[in-house]
């Protein structure tokens, strides 16, 4: 049994939103250099390039790549072997998330009441999602999303003799809906299966991956490409501009799901992508 003090959880949730903010992922990045070289758009071209620009300068001031800090997303992974002292994960997260935000200086986003609204003044309380795996460690994920592409998502539920057809229809008519106001290029975060809650839990888990890395069955890697296909098609491109490179990647998670339902859930990410991990 190995102890891990709360306050360690949230010293690294601390640093992660602060890194999350302001230091675009390689993998993001490398997408957007990709897209650059393939852009046919040459308003797009001049977009992807001053979003390089702005990169660059969030990285060396240490500035948030969007005045949209988010909301914080995280996915905490807690080995059977760990035993944390001197706290709960939820209080160290929440702490960490306050604290990041105080001294980095990022936008407080969170409502204290969905329907009377008032800011809570410090991005607490974070959305938190635990799983026990085997192990001595904690894994965090992080991620920071903000609100106009978290508006545009959408979810479905599909009958079960409903076609693959029906369902790209959907996505792209969520992809065609959302247009300029997600910021584009977008990630596509889809899940499909299990239930309602959990279809649009395996979009938002589906975010995680690094940028382009396709799922590891054969057939939904082929869909997932299907579709990027069919996205990049639309002509929306880089901030709904018009272009040839409207998403950087179809990410898809499937899951089984009762015998009369198909959900399908869709969750489109901003080009920013803030997400970082660690582990404890």
């Amino acid at each position: 049994m190995r102890e891990i003090v709360a306050k360690r959880i949230g010293e690294v949730v601390k640093k992660l939103c602060v890194e999350a903010n302001t230091n675009l992922s390689e993998d993001v990045a490398e997408a957007i250099k990709k897209a650059l070289n393939k852009e046919k758009s040459p308003t797009g071209q001049e977009i992807l390039r001053q979003i390089q620009n702005n990169a660059g300068v969030a990285w060396r001031e240490k500035l948030p790549l969007c005045q949209d800090c988010g909301l914080v997303i995280v996915f905490v992974e807690v080995g059977q072997e760990v035993h944390i002292i001197d706290g709960t994960i939820e209080e160290a997260v929440n702490n960490g998330v306050r604290d990041g935000y105080k001294d980095g200086y990022l936008r407080k986003s969170a409502a204290k009441d969905p329907v009377k609204r008032g800011n809570t003044g410090d991005n607490t309380p974070a959305i938190i999602h635990t799983e026990i795996v085997p192990g001595e460690n904690i894994k965090i994920r992080l991620l920071t999303k903000g609100g106009g592409a978290e508006n545009c998502s959408a979810i479905r539920m599909f009958k079960p003799t409903s076609t693959k057809e029906e369902i790209n229809n959907f996505i792209l008519e969520t992809v065609e809906k959302a247009g300029p106001n997600a910021c584009p290029p977008i990630i596509v975060g889809v899940g499909v299966g299990g239930t309602f809650d959990y279809a649009a839990l395996l979009a938002k888990k589906s975010l995680l991956r690094q940028v382009g890395e396709r799922n590891s069955d054969k057939e939904t890697a082929e869909w997932e490409n299907e579709l990027l296909v069919k996205i990049n098609k639309t002509g929306i491109g880089p901030m709904g501009l018009g272009g040839t490179t409207t998403a950087l990647a179809v990410q898809i998670e499937k899951y089984p799901c009762h015998i009369s339902s198909l959900p399908v859930a869709v969750n489109i990410e901003c080009h920013a992508h803030r997400y970082k991990e660690a582990f404890i």
